[in-house]
């Protein structure tokens, strides 16, 4: 049985939440390292987390 993909499955919906999640994680891990490793990691976490969610939102978004 042939599957075909839905919008929530194309490669530009998963290429730009790996992008968000990267870019996410990084703005949060150089917001918190001024205050410690641990609020670096937690800060990043957070970032990533929103990365990957508005990533992938604009990828459904602009994929066909």
């Amino acid at each position: 049985m042939i599957q075909t993909a839905s919008a929530s499955d194309s490669t530009l919906t998963k290429l730009l939440g790996f992008v968000g999640a990267t870019a996410g994680g990084y703005v949060g891990w150089w917001i918190g390292a001024p205050v410690g490793t641990m609020t670096a990691f937690m800060l990043s976490m957070v970032g990533t987390g929103a990365g990957l969610y508005y990533g992938r939102k604009l990828g459904d978004h602009y994929s066909p």
